[in-house]
């Protein structure tokens, strides 16, 4: 057998780490819902473990593999996404400035802005796939943190990882890299100058639409790190010990769902270009795609499982498409084993920025051919009446 250190990361994602039971030798990690640990007669908790909220074993093979595939020092699990990005920014200190991208996960952003002016941390949100208008935008000194998502949810523009590091680092900031679309399998921020990574992990980590979750990567076992597992702990921002277990479990597929849902977006993406009902498709593997060459670069493997269409008629048809779907299911979510569609615009209050034509796709790993089809007879439907 190859040592270890040589193997595939689909082997480590498929075995979870090759760990077995040392007591019973179930190749399945186990359930641990106990809540406190037993302390040692003499006062200690030789053990490592203290209270559940701070940490529990069924953490640890999720958190063990994510590290492993982000070439990381150590990795978090969190109660949710939310709670995951939330606690870097709150490890800031007040007064601390901040540039996000003005094209990002909208609930995050909305945060972002309410909880800024409370903590008197100043945001510029910038178009981050300018590598010249962060340069403008960091303040050398002041800003703390650089914040990135991409491709960025739900136009899929790019942002170049490489570039925004070394701009980052030249002001003495962090870069966080919000990697739920590409995940490990396509994309690796830490190698490419990221200090940490964040992980919605209700979408293609979990992969089934059953967990709430999200993790933490960092690449360095820093004093700011320590302040982020301080904040876990003191909110209670802690996974239940049966999420935790199945998200180690869906993690087990990942390579395969992530490889078969993005060879079938460039597939229904390739097949939407030019459309009669169609303004446009956005997609990263689209050679016209704007920022396509810094997907090249940063994504191996495939572009992912995310894309939007554009509907010609604007919102009203764009809307009649989503309701006359029956193959793919009007959900809000992604990253999972089924196809959804939604009208993002519509969940998104007035400050979106969200094109109210634009329908957003996470594609599944049912067959393509089926999921095309069934966008066809939708559009069809949504522009005869």
């Amino acid at each position: 057998m190859k040592d270890k250190m040589s193997l595939h990361p689909e082997t480590y994602a498929a075995q979870a780490m090759g760990a077995t039971d040392p007591v019973t030798r179930a190749v399945i990690p186990a359930i641990h819902p106990s809540t406190t640990y037993v302390r040692d007669p003499d006062n200690l908790y030789r053990s490592g473990r203290i209270y559940a909220r701070a940490d529990n074993p069924t953490f640890d093979p999720a958190e063990a593999l994510l590290t492993q595939l982000e070439g990381a020092a150590a990795s978090f699990c969190f109660a949710s996404g939310m709670a995951a990005a939330t606690a870097i920014f709150q490890a800031l200190e007040p007064g601390d400035h901040v540039v996000a991208p003005r094209v990002m996960y909208w609930g995050l952003r909305r945060w972002l802005a309410n909880f800024a002016a409370q903590w008197r941390i100043e945001v510029d949100f910038v178009d981050l796939d300018d590598p010249t208008k962060l340069a403008q935008a960091v303040r050398p000194g002041r800003t703390k943190l650089v914040w990135i998502e991409t491709p960025a949810n739900p136009t899929w523009v790019l942002t170049d990882i490489a570039a925004t590091a070394t701009i980052a680092h030249g002001a003495g900031a962090r870069l966080a890299v919000d990697n739920t679309v590409p995940t490990p399998v396509l994309t690796r921020p830490i190698e490419l100058g990221a200090d940490l990574v964040m992980h919605s992990a209700t979408k293609y980590l979990n992969g089934h639409s059953d967990v709430i979750g999200g993790m933490l990567a960092t690449a360095a076992q820093d004093g700011f790190w320590d302040r982020v597992q301080t904040i876990r702990s003191g909110n209670g921002a802690v996974l239940g010990p049966m999420e935790a277990w199945l998200l180690q479990r869906g993690m087990r597929t990942l390579f395969l769902r992530v490889d078969r849902a993005s060879r079938s977006a460039l597939r229904i993406a390739e097949y939407f270009v030019g459309h009669r009902h169609v303004e446009a498709a956005l997609y990263p593997g689209l050679p016209e795609f704007p920022g396509h060459d810094v997907a090249k670069r940063q994504m191996r493997g495939g572009f992912g499982g995310m894309l939007s269409i554009r509907v010609k008629g604007g919102e009203n048809a764009a809307i009649a498409t989503a309701a006359a779907v029956q193959l793919w299911h009007r959900a809000t979510s992604l990253g999972g084993v089924e196809s959804l569609i939604e009208h993002r615009r519509s969940i998104e209050d007035a400050t979106s920025l969200c094109p109210p034509d634009l329908l957003r796709l996470s594609v599944g790993i049912e067959h393509p051919d089926d999921l095309i089809g069934d966008l066809e007879q939708a559009l069809d439907r949504a522009h005869s009446a």
